[in-house]
């Protein structure tokens, strides 16, 4: 993968500020995430101008478990074939694959080099020092690359909220460009942070039966990422629909890309 990344083109300069100015605009950058070629491409051409990944799905469709470090090359290859498509690229990138930050930084290296504009890396509320190691490394290592750092503790850990503070504010004197806090869904503390924030964007997972996107805008949220929901949904589909063919019940009205439709998207991508 090492070989590809050296052939491949980093992203224009102008590409990188764009993805950094969708978290400044009048509305908050809503980043739906895939998890393979088709769905980054299908997504895109719904006319989002930046697409994200999702661990869980990459990991997932491969057999594999989320949060352990296994997906390190999938993801790779993943971005490089998305890396040089018409949107904007952020990649999930768990920890970093390692805990040692210089191998973090060659991995961010890699992935600025195949064309991703950001990475998102998590903390699994671990050392903050060290994560914050992390973040310093990569922005050494790809200063074009938009970082987004996660904190768990909301996620995994106990919602702390003193301690996401503190691990925020690590995190930026890092040098993280936008924070991500998944698992925070209460109005108060969500604006709280916002104004704790002084202008960094915050980042916040959408969770059905928490805050709509008009509530997350209003809150000052800058960044609503979809995370794993779109995956998640795209297989309940799937067997709902298979499940209901051998019920005997008829094609759902849910929309279908044609057997054409997905097959012109790998030959589009070999013509390019």
């Amino acid at each position: 993968m090492t070989e590809n990344a050296q052939t491949s083109s980093p992203p224009a300069a102008d590409a990188v500020t764009a993805f950094a100015g969708l978290h400044h605009a009048d509305e908050p950058l809503l980043l739906p995430c895939a998890w393979d070629h088709a769905s980054a491409l299908l997504l895109a051409a719904q006319g989002f101008r930046a697409v994200g990944t999702t661990s869980l799905g990459v990991a997932a469709a491969a057999g594999l478990p989320d949060g352990a470090a296994a997906t390190r090359e999938l993801t790779l290859h993943l971005a490089l074939a998305l890396g040089s498509g018409s949107f904007l690229l952020s990649v999930d990138a768990e920890g970093g694959f390692s805990d040692d930050p210089d191998e973090v930084a060659g991995f961010a290296r890699e992935l600025y080099a195949l064309g991703a504009v950001g990475i998102n890396l998590e903390d699994g509320t671990g050392p903050a020092d060290l994560h914050a190691a992390k973040i310093a490394a990569v922005r050494a290592a790809a200063p074009g690359l938009f970082v987004n750092a996660r904190t768990d503790t909301y996620w995994i850990g106990d919602g702390d909220g003193e301690d996401t503070r503190r691990r925020l504010d690590a995190y930026v004197r890092a040098g993280a460009q936008a924070v991500f806090v998944p698992g925070l869904t209460d109005p108060r503390r969500i604006a709280d942070l916002v104004r704790g924030l002084d202008g960094i964007p915050l980042n916040i997972l959408y969770t059905p039966g928490g805050p709509s996107l008009p509530h997350l805008t209003d809150l000052g949220v800058r960044r609503v990422s979809l995370g794993s929901l779109l995956y998640r949904r795209a297989l309940g589909a799937a067997v709902e629909a298979a499940a209901g063919l051998r019920a005997g019940d008829g094609p759902t009205e849910r929309t279908t890309p044609s057997y054409a439709e997905i097959q012109a998207l790998g030959a589009r991508d070999r013509m390019e």
